[in-house]
Parts: structure tokens; sequence; C-alpha cells
């Protein structure tokens, strides 16, 4: 049995995180955040900016924020 995902998976106030998609012969990639720790938000379109969104969040948002828990 498939479990159906919901239409949008990107991150919002009342489900923070970070979402990556790769980009496709017809699109670039794109990348989202929401810290559940301080509320910020970003977003990123192409393969250096998804990358630097990823390396961002990952040093000073959400894991960042729970290391103190």
């Amino acid at each position: 049995m498939f479990r159906k995902l919901p239409a949008d998976l990107r991150p919002t106030e009342d489900s923070p995180g970070l979402r990556v998609r790769g980009g496709t012969q017809y699109s670039r990639s794109q990348g989202d955040y929401v810290c559940g720790g301080c509320g910020a938000e970003d977003h990123a379109n192409g393969d250096t900016d998804v990358t630097a969104l990823v390396e961002d969040y990952s040093a000073n948002h959400g894991p960042a924020h729970r290391k103190g828990r």
C-alpha cells in the first residue's frame, strides 16, 4: 500500500525544516528552509545557491538550535 504525500512539502512555521529539490533537464534545483528555533526562512534557486542555503541552515539554524537541547 502506498502512502499519499502532501502536494506541497515546503517547510512552514507549523512544520519547520529544510527542503531541497534537485534540478532536472527543464528546471533548476531549489531549496527552502524555515528554522524552528528562531523562525528564519530562506529560499534559493540553482546548485550554487542551494548549496549555500544548506550550509547556512546546517551551521546556523535547524541543527545548530538543537545542539543546546
